[in-house]
């Protein structure tokens, strides 16, 4: 397996943490990732979140903590940090949360390396039907917003709001003056903000439910994607008129 920097933003997930290092180390030593690291970065979680993995980091080697001092939390910001953080060249992003099975690593990775993509989406083919892991206001503004991209700035992936996805980290090196940085939806900002075209491939993924804690969305996140959307639409049609 290639080498992997696997990146996961958290705030106050006290309770899902220990969990999720148990099921990606099973998981990353059955599929044989001997080059890997995982990168938990906190954004000022305002629990036991960060005594948690300190403690884990004692018998793992593999875990690293990275703590983002902020006012506000900015899920965006942190995978930013994390993407800094990373030694390989390929990166993984997934929710702290539980509600990315940690066992569908393996299909992301096999389809990275297979198709030679830039990036490859867990995607929870939400135009076609509503997993458990959303309700249903989140599932109608999530499918409003995906309308609202393909519309504005053209179908790339089936889910350009999933948070679990693997990329090249040359993407975000060679991009990074041009991205947003602000909100919850770190791989639309990085496809769209490209200054070159990417190779995307979907890989279906189940969505599970939260175990605990609560979501991140509300409607300053929507906000938040609806000036991204406005933004990015303004700078592509900038960019074709001086061409």
């Amino acid at each position: 397996m290639i080498p992997l920097s696997i990146v996961i933003p958290i705030l106050n997930e006290e309770k899902n943490i220990s969990i999720l290092v148990k099921k990606l180390n099973i998981v990353l030593k059955k599929n044989n990732f001997k080059k890997r690291e995982i990168i938990f970065v906190d954004d000022n979680s305002q629990d036991n979140t960060s005594k948690i993995i300190k403690k884990l980091q004692i018998k793992d080697k593999n875990l690293k903590l990275v703590v983002r001092k902020a006012k506000y939390p900015d899920l965006s910001k942190s995978c930013s940090l994390g993407f800094r953080k990373a030694m390989y060249k390929n990166i993984l992003v997934m929710d702290g949360d539980l509600q990315h099975p940690p066992e569908y690593i393996k299909f992301l990775v096999k389809k990275f390396s297979k198709n030679e993509a830039d990036v490859v989406v867990g995607s929870r083919n939400l135009l076609v039907k509503k997993g458990p892991g959303l309700g249903l206001l989140r599932y109608l503004s999530s499918i409003s917003i995906i309308y609202l991209i393909n519309f504005f700035l053209e179908n790339k992936t089936t889910d350009p709001l999933s948070g679990f996805f693997i990329f090249k980290k040359k993407i975000y090196t060679d991009n990074y003056k041009n991205l947003y940085l602000k909100g919850y939806k770190i791989l639309a900002d990085l496809i769209y903000s490209s200054k070159y075209p990417l190779k995307i491939v979907d890989q279906n993924i189940f969505f599970d439910s939260r175990k605990s804690g609560k979501s991140k969305m509300n409607i300053t996140v929507l906000i938040q994607l609806i000036i991204f959307i406005i933004r990015s639409f303004l700078l592509r049609w900038k960019k074709k008129l001086v061409n």
